[in-house]
Formats: structure tokens, sequence, C-alpha cells
């Protein structure tokens, strides 16, 4: 019997193997494709509803808050037309209390703004200043609200897109209209928490047109108008995303040609509906990862069988050795790095020390350079009025020679002065505060200005509160302070034709005082309260007045802002926090 040779039954025994292993790979490949496909099947589906019950839950929550702040300024021009105060004002037309008295109950009610109407639809108090005066005889809000003995509730198109919503009711008084009482509620503000969601919202009333969105071109279309519209950079490019094209999800709707979810639902309240559209990126993230478990399973078994299989383990551990040496290596070269950026940040310390002492040099010397030159003119005509004086004296001209030494007077009270606006500006405020009215502060600081008003012949215009506006504080320098404000307001009106000076002091959660010119504003503000910035000719200042008063107002736990108004001239505001009964118990504790 003829025997087969043992390097071919060697031979035969390798082929059968390797035989057994392709089959075998390729029923695992098999395997993970349809377990993959399967996966992802089952899991989209499960996804798909749950990302569609979450929607509808926030879509009906959005729509529940839209309704409860609809409802709730429903009910405010019904309260405010009943209101003694606003009544009386119509009926004596005095109207100096009547917007403190609607600012007073903004922030209660959490509408946008109040506005009071006489009955020839003049704007006669408001919460927003810049509307007092204003004309809305010909607006529907106003018009309806006459004709109508209950709250009116109206929709306006804005020139800038938007749409404002305003209940308005009329203001009756022994049977007579004496105005209309306007309330402004603020639905914005839904657009704006809309905004930062992954979904895309809209309401339109009941014809149909959008009214408010996460996206502003959307307002005054119809949703299908809105959808054939390109999607911008912003809300309808995050949530309108397309689809992997294996996914197979049953789009409800198409936006260029793009599938999302939309989800509708009515508003109890004139016929208004709210939409929004929702991606179905969250659904294809989870279905990701899944199936990235289960890709990563099924590597893994692969990697596993051709190790196994592999016949070059001596190249592998060759190749791990290798790749070992060239880690020890990278971490040598790393610990040499780390010892490197060591050297460099101590080098870095060192120079940061000598920029900040270099800093404080160069501010010493500018300084120096700011009193040097303003004390160098007093000195030098100091010492001119002296020769003068003596010369005088010779002469047996005492008289003249005493005016010399009046000169030589004032001029060390003007180098006093520079001197003490340098000890202000490096003394730091005192521990200790007490009560301080404004009110009265400011008339202190009035009368001590007056002198140089009356001289100039400015105009000043006044808005003050009929009650006290306390703060804790030290009035003296408050005081200096408003001074340096009104200064500052007085020497910006020079050159101006009809020189005006607006003063305004309010309560609200901080007292503030805003004062006004009407001069040629302000250059550059970013420099205004460094210390000896100043735009006065040389002799005029050294520019810390400014810097003074916001050291002063900062130590009092305030701020002090400057800008330039809108028709021109300057505004400088100083915000300190108001003193209110909690405070005092508080202080008392």
């Amino acid at each position: 019997m003829a025997v087969k040779p043992r390097s071919l039954v060697k031979s035969n025994r390798a082929s059968t193997i390797s035989w057994r292993v392709r089959v075998a790979l390729l029923v695992l490949s098999v395997l993970a494709v349809v377990t993959v496909v399967v996966t992802n099947n089952l899991l989209t589906d499960r996804f798909t509803q749950n990302t569609r019950n979450r929607a509808e839950l926030r879509l009906a929550l959005y729509g529940g808050n839209l309704l409860s702040e609809l409802r709730r300024n429903a009910i405010v021009p019904q309260l405010l037309a009943r209101d003694a105060a606003l009544i009386g004002a119509l009926n004596s037309g005095d109207y100096s209390q009547s917007t403190q008295r609607l600012i007073s109950f903004v922030d209660e009610i959490g509408a946008a703004s109040l506005m009071l109407l006489d009955k020839d639809g003049r704007a006669v108090a408001a919460t927003d200043r810049n509307r007092l005066g204003s004309q809305h005889r010909q607006d529907p809000y106003f018009l309806n609200a006459v004709r109508a003995s209950d709250t009116v509730f109206t929709v306006l198109r804005r020139e800038s897109g938007g749409y404002s919503f305003t209940y308005s009711r009329r203001v009756e008084s022994q049977g007579a209209v004496m105005g209309v009482i306007l309330v402004e509620v603020d639905l914005q503000k839904f657009e704006r928490a809309w905004a930062g969601i992954s979904d895309a919202v809209l309401v339109t009333d009941s014809s149909g047109t959008i009214i408010l969105a996460t996206e502003p071109r959307w307002r005054g279309q119809s949703e299908a108008e809105a959808l054939r519209s390109d999607p911008a950079d912003n809300a309808i490019q995050r949530a309108i995303q397309a689809t992997s094209d294996w996914a197979a999800f049953p789009a409800d709707a198409y936006v260029q040609g793009e599938a999302v979810m939309r989800m509708e639902t009515r508003i109890p309240f004139r016929g208004w509906r709210i939409t929004s559209f929702t991606t179905y990126d969250s659904v294809r993230e989870k279905v990701n990862g899944f199936l990235a478990l289960e890709i990563m399973g099924f590597a893994i078994l692969l990697a596993l069988a051709f190790y196994f299989l592999s016949r070059k383990t001596a190249l592998r551990m060759a190749l791990f050795q290798r790749e070992s040496a060239e880690l020890r290596a990278l971490n040598a070269r790393l610990q040499r790095e780390i010892a490197e950026r060591e050297r460099v940040q101590e080098t870095l310390a060192v120079a940061e020390q000598t920029l900040a002492q270099s800093q404080k040099l160069a501010a010493l010397g500018e300084m120096s350079a700011a009193v040097s030159h303003e004390l160098n003119q007093p000195l030098a005509a100091m010492k001119t009025y002296l020769a003068g004086a003596k010369l005088l004296l010779k002469r047996n001209r005492p008289d003249e020679a005493l005016s010399s030494f009046q000169r030589i007077d004032d001029l060390i009270g003007r180098m006093g002065a520079i001197t003490r606006q340098l000890k202000s500006y490096a003394r730091k405020g005192g521990d200790s505060f007490t009560e301080v009215n404004m009110n009265d502060a400011l008339a202190s600081a009035l009368s001590m200005m007056e002198p140089q008003l009356k001289n100039r012949h400015v105009r000043i215009n006044r808005a003050l509160p009929v009650q006290p506006v306390r703060v804790m504080g030290d009035r003296v320098r408050v005081e200096q302070v408003m001074i340096n404000l009104l200064r500052n307001a007085l020497d910006a009106t020079q050159g101006v034709d009809d020189p005006e000076i607006d003063i305004i002091l309010a309560a609200g959660e901080t007292a503030t005082l805003t004062v006004r010119d009407n001069g040629h504003g302000i250059d550059n503000l970013d420099a205004l309260f460094e210390p000896f910035y100043t735009t006065k000719q040389p002799g005029e200042g050294v520019g810390l007045g400014l810097a003074i008063s916001s050291g002063i107002v900062s130590d009092l736990g305030g701020r002090l802002t400057a800008r330039n108004a809108e028709g021109g001239g300057a505004v400088f505001e100083m915000q300190l926090p108001i003193l209110t009964n909690d405070t005092e118990i508080e202080a008392a504790e």
C-alpha cells in the first residue's frame, strides 16, 4: 500500500484549516452585518418614538407658559383702570407722579411696559420715558379700547419685523372716558428662551400668520412660506439637519429636502397654534452609540481570531519592543521639555516682575511730568511778580506791590489745589459710613456750584423724586463726586450757544444720579477715568477729577459710567446701593 509523504499530509491539513478559517470569518462578517441592520431598525423606531413623546411634552409646556403669561397680564388693565391715583391724574392733568407710579408697578407685574394715554391719545405717563408725549390716537389699541367696555387685546406688526402684544382698557371717571391704560406683554422672552434649544419653534395666529418664531425671518409669513425660505445659520440650521440615508425614519415634513419631526398643538387663546420642528440628531446619536458598541465587539472578536491564527508572534514582539523603546525615548524627551518649560516659566515670572516695576516707574514718571508741568507755570509767574514787587517797593509804590503779592497768593492757592487733587487721588476710602440723603447732597452741591452756573448762564433741568433717596456712605465724598460731575458738564458746554445741563435722580434697585450736558461729547471713553487724562488746556487741570470720582463711587460699592448721548453731549451716571428698611435692619444687627 502506498504511503503519502509526510509533507503532503501537512499540506492538506494546512489547506483544510485555512478553508475552515475563511468560512468562519465569512460567517462572522455576515452575522455582524445582520445584527447591525436589525439593531439599527429596532433602536431607531424606539428612540424615534421617545423623541416624539419628549417633543410633544416640551411643546405642551411651551404653550402652557405662553398662555399663562397672556392670562396673567390680561387682568392688569382692569386693575390699573381703577387706580385712584391714575384717575386723579387724568382729571387734574397733573402727571408728575404718574410715570413713577407705573414704574413701581411694572416690576411686580412682569409686563414689558406700561403706558397711560389721555382721552386725546397722547402718552402722559410711561415706564419707557422716551415714549412720553407720543401720539396714539389712530392706533387700534386706543380706538378699540375707547369703543369697548372690556379689556382689548391687540397684535401689531412693528417696523423692525417683530410683533407687539398689548392689552388696553379705557379709564372712566363718573361715566366719562378719561383715557386708556396700555399694558404691553413681553412674549419676546419666550423667543429668546426657545432660541437656546435644538428645536425650531413658531406660533401662528388664527389666520395662520407666524407671530412668534425662533427664526426672525419667519415672522409675518405662513408656515409654508417659512419652510420654503433659505435656512440661516442659527436656530433653523441647528434644528433642521439631514438624517443618515440608511436610517429610514418616517419624516413628518421636509425643509429644503431634509427630514424633520413636526409637532403641533393648539393654544386655547384666539385660535393660536404652536408648532415645533425637531431634528433626528438625538435619535441618530443614541442609535450610533449602540451600533458602535456592537461593531466594537465584532471587531474585537475578529482581532482575537487573527491574533491566535497569526504565525508571526516573534515579529509582533519585536514590534512591541521597538514601540516600547520609542515610548521610553518619547518619555525622556517629554521630561526634557517639561524641565525647559519650568525654566521658561521662571524666566517669565522674573520678566513679569520687571515689567510691573517698569509700569510703576512709568506711572511715577507720568505723574511727575504732569505735576511738574502744572507747577512750573505758577512758579515762573511768582518769580516775575516778586521781581516786579521788589522794583515797585524801591520806587515807593506799595499799593501796586501789594497787588503783585495778592497775585502771588492766588498762585499759591492754585498750587495747593493741585497738590490736594493728588492727595485726594491717593487717599483710600474710610471704613465708617452713615446714611446720606441724595436729595440734600445734590442740593448742597448745586449751592456750591451756583456762582459758576450763574456766571455761565447755564440752564439746569432737574427731575427729582418726591421721596428722599437714601444711601450709605460719606456725604462729603458723595458731594465731591457730584461737584466733579457738574464741573465737567459745565466745562463741556463751553462754546455752546444755549448751554443746558439735565440732572435726574431716580430710585429703583439702585440710587441713580444722571448728569447730561449738550456739549460736544467724549472722544476717548476708554481713557476717560484714567488718572492724568484730560482734554483741558494746560493749566486748567491735571486730569484727576474723574479718576478720584470713580474711586470714591467704587469705595461706596457703586459704579460710575459715561457715554455719549444720541442727540449730542455726554451722559455721566452714578449708581450707588440704595438704602432700604431691610438694609437698615441688617446694619443694626
